[in-house]
This record gives structure tokens, sequence and C-alpha cells, in this order.
């Protein structure tokens, strides 16, 4: 048996209230400083993930994420400040973790993670830990964590609703038991399309985090096996058994995955895809359209935005329909002009 670490009187005193709880206590403190933990994504997710696991004491962090950080992002992604908006999203992160917590070590990937690099990237943490928001990095994080005999936190956001389970183990199922295959490119809108509360990527991260924190230490019981479903319109939350498939092509009796694979490509969203294209010769772009109105030709600028969209930006001399009322209004929609969707 690997001899764990042993704690400084710093550490002893800075880790204190989690020296008090029996399930913890020095044994527990020390795998903690023992552990290796790689957080993908330093966004909403990622933020709480990265803040809590620093500030309980886990060793060395892994941040991968090659974004920069956007006024934008600072509605729910906490780990950043208003100076630090242009800078690297994992240089933010770190600085901010080292001010919680000096006695760690934190390590920064300011890369895609993708299947060219995902393995030399990961190799010596003992957890995966999920803060993207792509269908992609999920499969990807997912495979990686099976193939190499790691857990895998997932954790996912969308406008009010959250989700949050392990994988990756091998009494458990993974991801791809709940999700055989991809939904359809666009099926699944990311934050910056659909919106997402503030809080909820505090909520889902910080049950991450926990989750992590007893992979780690060995308290209590983990969400392997189950799904966590929040929902915070009505604050309820429901948690569901999820089996282990034993015709699962990763992680069942008879496997036929053994590499990683270009998973972009494979949910369909490549990088020849456009994930706004209404089909080939049907697409136009705005200076198209102004060139038309110049031209004095009639054509229909139908809007299909929400409301709420509109009032952000509202363009005069259309018709507005949102998308789900359409069926219901098509006899609005002139059949004698070019229509423009927008």
């Amino acid at each position: 048996m690997t001899s764990l670490p042993p704690l400084s009187r710093d550490e002893i005193s800075r880790y204190s209230r989690q020296l008090l709880l029996p399930e913890i206590s020095m044994i527990g403190q020390q795998k903690l400083k023992a552990a290796s933990v790689l957080i993908v994504g330093v966004g909403g997710l990622g933020s709480p993930i990265a803040l809590y696991l620093a500030a309980a004491g886990v060793g060395r962090i892994g941040l991968v994420d090659a974004d920069t950080v956007d006024i934008s992002n600072l509605q729910r992604q906490i780990i950043h400040t208003t100076s630090s908006s242009g800078t690297l999203k994992v240089d933010s992160a770190k600085q901010r973790m080292l001010e919680i917590n000096p006695l760690i070590q934190v390590d920064l990937f300011p890369v895609r993670f993708d299947h060219t690099n995902a393995r030399q990237i990961s190799d010596g943490y003992d957890i995966l830990v999920d803060g993207t928001d792509n269908i992609p990095s999920r499969y990807l994080l997912n495979d990686l964590a099976v193939l190499t005999n790691r857990p895998y936190v997932y954790g996912s956001v969308y406008r009010f609703e959250g989700q949050v389970s392990v994988f990756g183990l091998p009494e458990g199922p993974c991801y791809r038991c709940l999700f055989p295959d991809p939904p359809p490119p666009g099926a699944i809108p990311s934050c910056s399309v659909a919106g997402v509360l503030g809080v909820l990527p505090g909520l889902v991260g910080t049950l991450q985090a926990t989750e992590v924190i007893k992979l780690i230490t060995g308290a209590g019981k983990t969400l392997l096996g189950k799904l966590m479903l929040l929902d915070t319109m009505d604050m309820s939350v429901e948690t569901v058994n999820v089996r282990k498939r034993m015709d699962c092509p990763l992680c069942g009796n008879s496997p036929v995955i053994h590499e990683l694979i270009d998973y972009d490509t494979w949910c369909g969203i490549g990088p020849d895809a456009d994930m706004g294209s209404a089909g080939e010769g049907l697409d136009l772009e705005p200076e198209q359209v102004h060139q038309a109105q110049q031209a004095g030709k009639p054509y229909l600028l139908l809007d299909v935005r929400e409301l709420f969209e509109i009032n952000l930006a509202n363009i005069p001399n259309t018709l507005a329909i949102p998308m789900g009322e359409i069926d219901n209004r098509l006899a609005e929609i002139p059949k004698d002009i070019p229509v423009v969707i927008f």
C-alpha cells in the first residue's frame, strides 16, 4: 500500500473543519492531498469544481481550457473576474485557486482537449471531471475513463436543469450505457444559444466536486449507477438508476471500442459542418439580403426568434412568428413572394 503524505501544521489548521468529520478525518485528508484530478473546461461547471477542490485540499489539479475570459462569462463562471477579461481561463482560474489555497499544485493545459492529446494530458491523473458544455467532449471523457480504468464525474446544464453522475468504473455503467448514440447535430444547443440560469452551473459543479471528494476519500455512496436530475424551476431533485448495458460497445461483455476516435466527426459536427445551414443553396448572407433591399426586390423577412430575443434586438419591417408557432400560423405567411427566415 502506498504511504500517504503527512499533513503540515498549516494544513491541519486549514482543513480543520473537514478533519472533524469522522468520514474524512486525517486519513481522508491525506488521501485528498495525495490525489490528482483533471478538470476539462474551466467555465460555468469548471469554476465551482476547481474552487471547491482547491479549497478541500486536493493536492494536484489539472485545468484544460483553450478559451479566454469574456465579459459574458462572468454571469456564471465565478472563478473569473472582470479584471481577467481577455486572459486565458486557465491562468485566471489558477490565480484564484492559489489565492484560496497556496498549498496545492495547479497544472495548466491551454489547449483544446481532443482525441489526439487526451491520453497524454490526462496521464497521471486519478479522476476525470467534466466541465465542458458539448456532446463530443462527454463521449471523449467517458471513453478515456473506461479505457484507462478511471472514474469520470459527469455534469451538464441546460437552461434551468442539470444532471450529475459518475461513470467509467468497471462495476458501473458508462455514459454510452445511458446515451448509446449522440443526438443529431444542433438538437441540444449550448448555453450560448439556449441560455442558462447563472446559479445552475454553481449547483451542478458543486455536486460534481462533492462526488470527486467522495471518490477520493471513500466517504458515503457516489452516484455511480445513478443519474441525479435537478430542476431549479420547481427545485425538484430526482435520482434514477442507470444500468450497465451488457451490449455496450465500450464497457459491455464484448467491447468493440478500444481506441479514442474523432468525436467531433462522429457526432456530426466536424470542421466542415455548418450548424446554422438551411441546406445547400438555401443560405443567404446579410449582405445579399441588403443588396436585395437596395434593388427593391420583393421578399418577406420572417423572424422566428422568441419574443425575449426580439426584445434584445428588434429588426423593423419583419413578420415575427416564433418557431414553435409556425405550424399554427402558416396562413400568415404569403406564398407569392420569397421568404427569408432568420
